[in-house]
Order: structure tokens, then sequence, then C-alpha cells
């Protein structure tokens, strides 16, 4: 059933950038529609500085309240994280639940989460959020049930009790422990392997997912027109148009003002980033896109997988008219950048071609001296490259082949010093 929503954003006059607020209003309805919500209005408070009661003021908070009343809104959405005193005010003046820009997303995150370890995380995350905001008589809101803002933990109708929470969330960090163990195994078989990781990130619905699968050209990948269609980071093996295997991960997106607790809850799922030989950064190239830009080069710094090598790929080119495509590939005429439409596989062989390069995985003739003792690599090596001759010398077998780089080295490594 859709929700009935207001959205409130605050303006300081002080701000500068009044594009970025409204560009950040917009995304808040977005986030709304994503939960299953309809925004009914959008109230846009300018204000000197907040109020710390009331976050909008007194009369700002009784005008929304006679609207709500009036049109039987459900929920009422703050752009900006609100404190629990504010939350409380607020609910004494307006009849509907009070969730603020925080608790919508960990909601949305709560509904996307499908395996174990994202369940975790999620419940870590909103746990951690609630805490604070305990009261004698629970959590505010605890009055109000069901709909957006209280899935996940919220569902239970806060019997809990601080002690009780802290406990959780203990049990939860023991857990996701052996998760991380679980996933340091994975990282030591892929760089025992040493095949190339590519790895897809971006702000949230610039269109990874859907590239991820036209890349695989399967659907390996849930993807849909939603912010966070993927929350847990999917790894398959792409084969390149030389042959050579990569593997290739799709992580979940971006997004600004993203809840510190939910960024603190998924930094092991978010480590598969800094293992990356490359980063393939989705950019929707139909939206505003230097804000966007900003905010990914700000999370990869606080990863500190900023100094990976990175392809821009610029996404949804079917979306831009002719006048605008042209101006968006001059002003962003930069070396390692390639403009694409994942959704009708346009431009994708470039991409491809692009990844070779940077991965130097372009194919080059060499021959390999094969003692007799090391006969077992014969199954990799027909495996991963092409034989253009083999002759048999005493107790080598000499081998010319057609190979990479990526795929030599595995082959030199293998054989350490008898090539």
């Amino acid at each position: 059933m859709v929700e009935k929503v207001v959205i409130v954003g605050t303006i300081l006059k002080s701000e500068k950038n009044l594009q970025k607020e409204y560009r950040s209003l917009e995304e808040l309805s977005n986030l709304v529609s994503t939960a299953n919500g309809v925004v009914e209005k959008s109230f846009i408070v300018k204000r000197d500085k907040i109020d710390p009661a009331y976050y909008i003021g007194k009369g700002k908070a009784e005008e929304i309240g006679e609207y709500v009343s009036k049109n039987k809104i459900k929920t009422v959405v703050f752009n900006n994280e609100l404190t629990p005193a504010q939350i409380k005010n607020l609910e004494e003046k307006i009849d509907a639940k009070i969730i603020d820009r925080t608790r919508l997303i960990l909601d949305i995150f709560a509904q996307r989460a499908h395996t174990k370890e994202a369940k975790l995380q999620v419940e870590l995350a909103q746990l951690e959020y609630l805490l604070p905001r305990l009261t004698k008589k629970g959590i505010y809101m605890d009055n109000q049930v069901g709909g957006i803002g209280t899935r996940g933990p919220g569902e239970t109708k806060l019997e809990y009790d601080r002690r009780k929470i802290m406990q959780r969330i203990e049990k939860i960090k023991e857990e996701l422990k052996k998760v991380v163990i679980a996933r340091q195994e994975q990282k030591k078989l892929r760089i025992e392997s040493q095949i190339p990781i590519v790895t897809l990130i971006g702000y949230t619905n610039s269109g990874k997912s859907t590239l991820f699968n036209a890349l695989l050209k399967q659907n390996h990948a849930y993807a849909d027109d939603k912010l966070f269609a993927t929350l847990d980071p999917l790894t398959r093996k792409l084969i390149l148009p030389s042959g050579a295997e990569v593997i290739i991960v799709d992580t979940v997106g971006f997004i600004d003002k993203l809840p510190h607790t939910l960024i603190e809850s998924f930094k092991s799922t978010l480590e598969i980033v800094k293992d990356a030989s490359l980063l393939l950064e989705v950019i929707d190239a139909s939206e505003e896109i230097e804000e966007k830009e900003k905010l990914v080069k700000t999370i990869l710094d606080e990863l500190g997988a900023s100094n990976i090598p990175i392809i821009k790929v610029y996404n949804k080119i079917d979306l831009l008219e002719n006048h605008k495509k042209n101006f968006i590939f001059k002003k962003l005429n930069k070396k390692n950048a390639v403009f694409i439409s994942a959704k009708y596989a346009i431009n994708l062989e470039a991409l491809l071609e692009k990844i070779e390069k940077l991965l130097n995985l372009k194919n080059f003739v060499k021959t390999i001296k094969l003692p007799a003792q090391k006969y077992e690599l014969l199954d990799f090596i027909y495996k991963h490259c092409k034989i253009i001759s083999n002759i048999v010398k005493g107790d080598l077998l000499l081998l010319k082949i057609l190979t990479n780089n990526a795929t030599y080295n595995i082959i030199k490594n293998k054989l350490k010093s008898n090539i």
C-alpha cells in the first residue's frame, strides 16, 4: 500500500549553492518513492539558523501540522537528521510519523537486505541509530506502527531497553566478525589466482547493475530504476574480447548524506573496493555530474581506495539530446572516460578495450619452457592461452603461446624461476 508523505527541506539564508539543496530535496522524493511512498507536498523552509527545538521553527511546524491533518498525511520526512528532542517536539505539533533522511535510508536498506550479512549490517546500523533516541517509554514514534520508517528493528514496538539493544549490537558485531574472516579467505583465494579484479562503483541508480548484466550478457544482478537496488557485492568471471579473464564486482551505490552508521556497518562489504585492480565509476550522464563525482571521490578517500586506476563510465547517453551529448563529450574529454548506454549496450566494446588496455591484457606471443615436473600447468595454459606450437626437447616442453601480461605473470609465478 502506497503511503502519503510530506517532505521538508531547510535552506539556510547563508547557503550559496541553492541548486544543490533543491537537488537534495528531489533526491529525498526519490527515496520516498523507493520506500513505497508518494510525495503529496514539499515544504522548503528558509531560515537564518536551525531551530534547536523544532528544527524548522514552531510556527512552520504548526503550518505543516494543519496541512497534514487536512490531507490525511501519514508521514513527514525531513531532509536532514533530527535530534530526539526535535522529533518529540515536532510530533506534538504534527499528527504524523516524523522521520528524518537517515531513518528513511535505513528503512530502504532494511527492505533491500536479502543475505544474512546484509541483514546483520542493516540491523546494526538501525540499532546504533535508535540507541541515543531511547527514552523511558522506548523510542519516539513507538505509538505509531507500520509503514515507512518502521521496518527492521523498528517493527518490534521497541520493547527493547538500552541494555538489550547494546547486547544485540555486540552479538551482531561478533557475527559480522565471522563473516569478515570468511571474506578474507575469499580475498586470499582471489589474490592467489592473480586474476585482475574490476569493481563497479558509483552513485546509487547510476546503472551499475544494468552494466554488470550487460557486460556478462546475463541477468545476474537485480537492476531496478530505484535507489539502492543492490546491497550485497556480486562477483562473477568476465571473459574479455582477447580471451583474458577478470573478476567483475558490483557494489552498493553511494548517496549524499549517507548515514555514518551505514558506512561503518558496510565497511566489511566495501573492503572489496580496496582489492580492485581497476575501478569503473558509473556516472549517470543525464543528470548533474560534478557533485556526485565529488561525493564518490570522498568515499573512495575514506576507504583508502583513491589510488586505484579508474575509468569514468558515463552511462545513459541514450537519454541525452544531441546538443547536450556533444557538450558533455567536449566538457568531459578525459583520457580514461567512456560514454555508454548499458541499457541498450551502446559502446560497450570501447569500454572492454579500455579495460584490457589499462590492465595490460593485450595479447602477445611468448615461448615457455615447461619442465616435466610442471606438466600439471598444461591444463591452465591450454585453458587460458592459445597454443601456437609445442616441441618436446628432452625433459622440456617448449610451448609457443598467445597470452597476455596478466596470464603470463600467473604462469611465471607458478613456474617461479623455471621460465
